[in-house]
C-alpha cells in the first residue's frame, strides 16, 4: 500500500513542473500532460472507493476498539473527494483552454489536492495499515487491488501498472507478473509495457 501511495504522491507533489511544461501552443503535450492527471485522478477514485467497500467496514467490525480511529481516517475521505473533485473540474478547464492562468489554478488545485491527501495517507500509513495487518486475510487484503483495476475508469490501465511497478524492487515485479492472470500478462508484456514507456519519456521528457 506504501508504494501505492508514492503513485499519488509523486504524481501530485510534481503538478506545477508538468503542468508548467505544456503550453498552449502545443497540443500534443497539453494531451499528454492531461490524459496522465485525468487517469492519475481516475485511479485515486478507484483506490477510495475500494477502501470504502472493502476495508473500513471489515476494520469496523472486526476493531471495534479502534471504532473511533478508523471512522476518524476513513471520514477523511469526504474531505479528499472535495479536492479531487476540484482538481478535475480544474484540469477540465485547462483542457478546453490551456492558457497560463487555467494552468496555474490546475497546478495549485492539484498541489493542494495532494498536501490534503498526504496528510490523509499519512494516517493510513501510521494507523491504518498496522489493523489491516492484525485483522484481514492475505486475501482481503488482495482484493484492494484487484477491486481497483476493476473499478479504474481511466483509459489507460497499463499507466497504472506501470507507475505502481516503477515503486517496486525487481523481484517484486516479477512476483507480480508472475500472478497475472495469463491474458493481462500477455497484454502487459506484448502492448502495455512498450506504451507505459513511451507514454512517460513524453510525458518527462
Amino acid at each position: 500500500m506504501v508504494r501505492f501511495h508514492r503513485v499519488f504522491r509523486e504524481a501530485l507533489g510534481c503538478a506545477a513542473q508538468i503542468v508548467g511544461s505544456a503550453s498552449s501552443d502545443d497540443a500534443e503535450r497539453v494531451a499528454c500532460v492531461s490524459s496522465y492527471y485525468a487517469n492519475v485522478l481516475a485511479l485515486l477514485h478507484a483506490h477510495h472507493e475500494g477502501e470504502d467497500e472493502l476495508l473500513w467496514p471489515k476494520l469496523m467490525t472486526r476493531a471495534p476498539e479502534h471504532a473511533d480511529l478508523v471512522a476518524r481516517v476513513s471520514g477523511q475521505h469526504e474531505g479528499v473527494l472535495t479536492w479531487l473533485e476540484a482538481a478535475e473540474a480544474r484540469l477540465a478547464e485547462w483542457v478546453a483552454e490551456p492558457n497560463v492562468d487555467r494552468g496555474a489554478a490546475l497546478a495549485s488545485a492539484l498541489a493542494t489536492l495532494g498536501a490534503e491527501l498526504g496528510l490523509h495517507l499519512d494516517d493510513e500509513e501510521r494507523h491504518i495499515l498496522p489493523l489491516a495487518a492484525d485483522y484481514l486475510t492475505v486475501e482481503e487484503w488482495n482484493e484492494l487491488p484487484a477491486h481497483g483495476m476493476r473499478t479504474f475508469s481511466g483509459d489507460k490501465p497499463w499507466l497504472v501498472i506501470g507507475l505502481i511497478q516503477e515503486q517496486m524492487p525487481p523481484e517484486a515485479v516479477v512476483e507480480m507478473e508472475a500472478h497475472m492472470p495469463p491474458p493481462i500478462r500477455d497484454f502487459w508484456t506484448n502492448a502495455g509495457r512498450p506504451q507505459f514507456q513511451g507514454f512517460v519519456a513524453q510525458l518527462r521528457g
